[in-house]
């Protein structure tokens, strides 16, 4: 590849400030910085949770087995009342959601633990205490102490650590969208366990219908009192009614009740006679009336007349020979013999006929006169009841208050009765509880659960790695990112070089395909663009500690400025660990270290090496005190008869932490190129070993950071590095 320099030729003026912009942070997204931050802390990560599922692994092998037994039962909200009467507390008001939460309360209540306890004399039982290793009195639980030597006090507390201990092994999981619930009870015994669910199903039952009968109690002791108090109110209200009504003379006949159970009307003796006289008077004034009529219509055909069965049974003979004379005389003269006949008997039958009609008009006047003599009489005797009727008017005033009080005393007292007689058995009536399942001995523990604990230890295990890795990633404040070079270190980013595995970088540097070649030619590049001269004519490599690859920058800078026609003297200024020789395979007898002694053969100094354009200045012979070579002013010198001959001067420099060398050769070179070890010095340490270099005057141009992991890059960065590069641990 040939580069053209437009500067190449030219005179090169001093130095100027870098013209590469701090680069802001870019953001990279979250979940990437996390499985980052999972790649590189890889291996703790996988160690805390081969432990964990270790560690359940153990403790479940360890742990004793566990049997639950399950009984099921059925809360119903509706009432199953064997009795159809109603309880003293009614349910109806309270919501179900209310009503199922107060029975799964009701059925982890310390209450019916006791109730279960007792029921199955767990307080005697030291095989129960003994399978929670429980020490029922703080005694030994395996002294064979005879009931009979336990006290009631000792007794009640066995009962009462009975009870914790069956409400701490207790589970209640109500069915969701249904009215079932199911009771599981745990311990290390199955039967133990069947029987406890069973128990406490059974005990739950009956407590259920005993608090229901206990609240009638007082209601019962209440009712008692006032049906006595009642009774007695109304046997005086009755003898009262009974004795006004002997004294008024009023005798009652019947008696009518409204549907609220009171009396609205009773029937007195005197009332019915009235009634009966007063309609007797109507039917006679009616009769009378009737006969009077029949009397005046005499003289004319009466309507008693022409309704007489034997006047019309004698018109109608006297009809029948009137026709049959008619037809005589058609033919004969009224003397004939048969017509003379019928003419007699024609006469005969008027005659009947007169005296009949004579007769019932003499009847009628008769029935006139007995009906109005009837009609009298009647009249004079409803008037004689009328004033009895006025004044037990008056007197019924007075018993109907009684009447009413009765009344009163009455419903009360079939009321307060009746409720009395449901109160009674109102808790039978309800039962809200049925057992659905009943619970069965467990063939197969329901603990340890070895795939679930498995599980379990897996998840934990992965949670505390997450947290490990995170907390060691905020402990570590090495730069891992190409994006938290410029906005951590306030230098420009240069470039960023992959890591490689092996002793290949010198091999991939000699690759222009290669990975390392092409991020060092990016490098150069963005030289090109640090001051207004393109590529600083003079600069000095450094880094905060060793083996962070400033040597290998040194070099391939050097061989990428010889490749496009630059005449560049590489010079290693490390004389307190010279590496350059080494890499180079050169002589180091003499070198730096003579020409700041005072030897001014600089041609002779320097030696050429295997790569086109490039010539080194290895360190020489060691000097006793680097520094103090390093302070005089034939460094300066150095460098400015070097850039007489050559294009570039690439100073190797030592790390700065440490030492002074560094900013005493940075005060000489135009420009410093800082490099930065991926993932490697702590931030504060690398801003620390910066400041130093610009307290000497150094011009720091920008940093190259080397060993990066492509996984570690963000978007910009690792692209193109995947072709699998080792870090390399230099010497320098």
């Amino acid at each position: 590849m040939t580069f053209l320099d437009i500067n190449e030729g030219r005179p090169q003026p001093a130095a100027l400030p870098a013209m590469i912009a701090v680069e802001p942070r870019q953001e990279v997204p979250v979940l990437v910085q996390y499985w980052r931050i999972a790649m590189r802390r890889k291996w703790v990560m996988a160690t805390i949770v081969t432990l964990a599922v270790l560690a359940g692994l153990v403790l479940t092998l360890l742990m004793t087995p566990q049997y639950t037994a399950t009984a099921r039962i059925e809360i119903s909200r509706a009432e199953d009342n064997v009795t159809n009467v109603e309880g003293v507390v009614r349910d109806d008001p309270i919501p179900d959601q209310e009503f199922y939460q107060t029975q799964y309360a009701l059925l982890k209540a310390r209450s019916l633990a006791e109730r279960v306890a007792r029921s199955l004399n767990l307080g005697d039982n030291t095989e129960f205490f003994a399978l929670y290793d429980v020490d029922p009195d703080n005694a030994s639980i395996l002294e064979d102490s005879p009931a009979r030597r336990v006290t009631a006090q000792q007794r009640e507390q066995r009962i009462q650590r009975a009870a914790d201990i069956l409400l701490q092994h207790l589970t209640i999981a109500p069915i969701r969208g249904s009215s079932l619930v199911d009771v599981g009870y745990t311990s290390p015994d199955p039967g133990m366990s069947a029987l406890i669910a069973n128990t406490w199903t059974t005990q739950f039952m009956e407590s259920n219908l005993a608090r229901r009968f206990a609240s009638t109690a007082d209601a019962r002791r209440f009712l008692e009192d006032r049906l006595r108090q009642l009774r007695a109110r109304l046997e005086q209200s009755e003898r009262d009614l009974v004795g006004y009504a002997s004294n008024k003379e009023i005798i009652t006949l019947g008696s009518t009740e409204s549907p609220d159970g009171r009396t609205t009307s009773q029937r007195t003796l005197v009332e019915e006679n009235l009634e009966a006289l007063n309609r007797a008077l109507a039917e006679a004034t009616a009769a009378r009336i009737a006969a009077e009529a029949r009397m005046r219509a005499s003289g004319r055909a009466s309507g008693a007349v022409l309704s007489n069965p034997a006047i019309n049974a004698l018109r109608e003979q006297r009809a029948q020979a009137a026709s049959e004379y008619a037809k005589l005389l058609v033919q004969f003269e009224p003397e004939y013999p048969s017509a003379r006949a019928l003419a007699s008997q024609i006469a005969s039958l008027d005659q009947a006929i007169a005296r009949e009609e004579s007769r019932v008009q003499g009847g009628t006047s008769a029935e006139y006169a007995q009906a109005v003599q009837r009609e009298n009489a009647l009249r004079a005797r409803v008037e004689g009841l009328k004033q009895g009727f006025v004044d037990q008017r008056r007197d019924s005033i007075q018993y109907n208050i009684y009447q009413r009080e009765v009344d009163t005393n009455r419903q009360l007292y079939d009321g307060l009765l009746q409720r009395y007689k449901e109160i009674g058995v109102a808790g039978v009536g309800s039962n809200t509880v049925a057992i659905v399942d009943a619970a069965e001995v467990p063939d197969n523990p329901s603990s340890p659960n070895l795939p679930l604990n498995l599980l379990l230890a897996l998840a934990a295990g992965i949670v505390l790695a997450v947290l490990a890795a995170l907390v060691l990633d905020q402990i570590d404040e090495g730069i891992k990112d190409p994006s938290e070079v410029s906005p951590t270190l306030g230098v420009p980013l240069l470039g960023t070089v992959p890591s490689v595995e092996g002793d290949t970088l010198d091999q991939d540097l000699n690759d222009q395909k290669s990975a390392v070649f092409e991020a060092y030619l990016s490098v150069q590049t963005n030289l090109a663009f640090s001051t207004s001269h393109g590529v600083p004519r003079s600069l000095m490599v450094t880094s905060t500690r060793a083996a962070e690859g400033k040597s290998t920058s040194s070099i391939a800078l050097a061989r990428i400025l010889g490749r496009i026609g630059r005449k560049v003297v590489l010079v290693d200024g490390d004389m307190r660990s010279p590496s350059l020789h080494g890499r180079l395979g050169l002589s180091n007898d003499r070198g730096l270290s003579n020409f700041l002694a005072g030897e001014d053969d600089l041609r002779g100094l320097l030696t050429a090496t295997p790569h086109d354009g490039v010539l080194a200045l290895t360190t020489g012979p060691q000097p006793p005190n680097a520094a103090e070579l390093l302070s005089g002013t034939r460094l300066k010198l150095l460098v400015e008869r070097l850039l007489q001959d050559f294009d570039n001067v690439i100073v190797d420099a030592p790390p700065v932490l440490g030492l002074a060398d560094a900013p005493l050769i940075g005060a000489a070179v135009e420009g410093t190129i800082y490099v930065v070890e991926a993932n490697g010095v702590r931030a504060r340490g690398i801003r620390a070993a910066i400041d130093r270099i610009r307290a000497a005057n150094a011009h720091v141009v920008g940093a190259i950071m080397t060993k990066l992991d492509e996984r570690n890059a963000s978007y910009g960065y690792g692209y193109g590095y995947g072709y699998g590069y080792g870090r390399t641990e230099e010497a320098a």
